[in-house]
């Protein structure tokens, strides 16, 4: 994800760090605060797919565009690329914006995409060639084979971001952005509030319907020491 937003030319004075505990202060030690955004990839368990279709149903397609909007958010049309869109989400919202280099591909596709509508969006970020160009450039750094044929119904990303005193969830497969509840001043996406309503709520869920252990990942976003 470093060699990623560093492709799509984030300042170099951020970076993303492993997140290896929610809970214990001594292992959140070497995230610099506040962290900007936090980006989890989540298993698809049984709990958190009827939460999310349960949520979805009563939710009418998105209709945000323009410089108002709290968060850009994408609705993803492009098969295999929900981390590098997640990644995205995290660098483009919030206080993260702040460090885009202007005139880089980051900073057009933010300014392409504010006034679009949803499904225009969708279409600008399928036909943008820097942020394909991107991602297959990080894809072909692993040192495993990913045979792509495959369909896998893996893991999702999503990112938290802390947006106007909101915390959003974002992911290009829902309806639209989530707002999870509102965050003060001193409290960022690691803050014990933000946990609570972002990636904590999911575990519970899985937990609250004898799910075992979720297996998840994350990754937070802050500035370089």
């Amino acid at each position: 994800m470093n060699a990623l937003a560093a492709k799509l030319e984030l300042s170099s004075s951020l970076q993303f760090y492993d997140v290896y505990s929610l809970d214990d202060a001594e292992l959140l030690a070497h995230i610099p605060r506040p962290a900007l955004a936090l980006l989890v990839i989540i298993p698809l368990t049984a709990a958190w797919d009827q939460n999310r279709k349960t949520e979805d149903e009563h939710t009418q397609d998105y209709t945000g565009s323009g410089a108002q909007e709290p968060v850009v958010w994408f609705k993803q049309t492009i098969g295999h690329a929900c981390g590098s869109i997640g990644l995205l989400h995290s660098l483009i919202n919030g206080p993260a914006v702040e460090f885009i280099t202007p005139g880089s591909d980051l900073a057009n596709i933010r300014d392409q995409a504010i006034p679009l509508t949803m499904d225009k969006r969708a279409e600008m970020l399928y036909n943008n060639k820097p942020f394909e160009v991107a991602h297959k450039s990080v894809q072909e750094e692993g040192d495993s084979h990913v045979d792509s044929s495959v369909e896998r119904n893996g893991g999702h990303f999503v990112s938290f971001v802390k947006s106007a005193g909101t915390l959003w969830e974002l992911e290009g497969s829902r309806m639209g952005p989530l707002d999870r509840g509102s965050l003060g001043d001193e409290e960022d996406v690691l803050s014990s509030k933000a946990l609570e309503m972002g990636i904590k709520r999911i575990i519970k869920l899985n937990a609250g319907a004898g799910g075992g252990d979720m297996r998840f990942s994350c990754i937070a976003l802050a500035r370089k020491t």
